[in-house]
């Protein structure tokens, strides 16, 4: 079986990109094809350069930063790959990987991150934050997405078998594709994270700081409770939050990996309050022993077992669900009374339900037998 991987564009080095270290662990020889690549990037996971096959965006100028803004030729570019020789394709999708023209002979498996957010989900939230309400480039941005919706409910027909992240990531692509999905969880390095008795007093926020991940929402929550918040990350809302803190409200930039784990295994609770497709953070948390206090929506609902007042050998948090001040304030006094019933071996227990040695196990598995199928459909069996 000669496979080959499909990946959107290796960029910056997030969750997705964490998968794809996975399936190059796994099919070391296999080459990569995708939009665009950052060399230092692609070595840091692994790859040879030679196993990098980028399109033509990448000689567009400054392709790696103004990536996104080439979002309309997208569709082409992935097109122009020719995949051929290989027996399998297995794309990493969150955007347009899945696109790729596959023969009859070929068996395509996606695992999809999520149908591409600012074409569905986020499309009225994209052309808000980015002003496009009115206008001809309103207009324009409107007949660009209009034309990505199209072209993306053709590619998924190209896809034989999807693989979802998360049970939320399922649900959106039935809504977008009417195609089922299994679900297998991403990787998450909790051996990364370790619990420690030694808490102390603050909470935790833990993201890069854009938009929808709300973190003026929690400042602000907190600025009116009076605890102790530590905000990790940085990100173009930065001033926004500030301007809404109070001085109980740190605000601690990027911190390397060893720091953040320090940071997460101290803090009482990490607060989380964006929907997301899967969201790592929270598992990391978890893997520190640390209970998580989150919107109840979005990969949340597979990664965080919430309280109800008597699971404490399930429990791994507290939800709350409107993404408002009020209801993280109502959350927040909520843990702080249950607290002591949080049990730090419970919660490590559940977040090793996310190692990365269980997502390459169950992904071969999924490929080997959608693989032995395919065979024996071609014996006439």
């Amino acid at each position: 079986m000669k496979l080959v991987l499909v990946h959107d564009w290796i960029i910056d080095l997030g969750g997705a990109e964490q998968c794809l270290r996975v399936f190059h662990n796994t099919w070391p020889e296999a080459p990569v094809y995708t939009l665009i690549s950052n060399p230092e990037s692609a070595v840091k996971m692994g790859f040879n350069i030679d196993q990098i096959h980028s399109s033509f965006l990448q000689r567009m100028p400054r392709a790696a930063k103004w990536h996104r803004h080439f979002l309309p030729l997208y569709p082409l570019a992935i097109e122009q790959f020719d995949l051929s020789p290989y027996d399998l394709i297995l794309s990493s999708s969150h955007a347009a990987a899945k696109g790729v023209l596959a023969g009859s002979g070929q068996l395509h498996i996606c695992y999809c991150h999520t149908p591409i957010r600012y074409a569905w989900d986020l499309y009225n939230q994209y052309l808000q934050e980015h002003h496009l309400q009115r206008g001809l480039k309103s207009a324009l941005a409107r007949l660009v997405l209009h034309y990505i919706r199209m072209w993306d409910v053709a590619a998924s027909s190209r896809v034989d078998h999807f693989i979802a992240n998360s049970s939320y990531t399922a649900r959106r692509i039935w809504r977008a594709y009417r195609r089922e999905a299994e679900i297998i969880f991403p990787p998450v390095d909790v051996d990364r994270f370790a619990p420690t008795k030694n808490k102390d007093d603050f909470f935790i926020f833990v993201s890069r700081l854009v938009p929808y991940k709300r973190a003026d929402l929690v400042v602000a929550a907190f600025t009116n409770l009076d605890l102790p918040l530590l905000v990790v990350g940085d990100g173009p809302q930065l001033e926004r939050c500030r301007s809404l803190a109070g001085r109980n409200i740190s605000f601690m930039g990027y911190q390397s990996d060893a720091k953040l784990a320090e940071l997460m295994a101290r803090a009482r609770a990490l607060v989380f309050a964006a929907e997301e497709d899967f969201g790592i953070v929270p598992v990391e948390a978890q893997a520190c022993g640390t209970p998580v206090i989150a919107y109840g929506k979005g990969g949340v609902e597979d990664t965080v077992v919430p309280a109800d007042g008597s699971n404490w050998k399930q429990a791994t948090g507290v939800f709350f669900y409107e993404q408002t001040a009020e209801a993280i304030v109502a959350a927040v006094n909520q843990f702080i009374y249950w607290e002591k019933h949080f049990d730090m071996s419970v919660l490590r227990q559940h977040a090793e339900l996310f190692k990365t040695e269980e997502f390459e196990k169950q992904i071969c598995s999924f490929i080997s037998a959608k693989w032995e199928q395919r065979q024996r459909i071609e014996r006439g069996l």
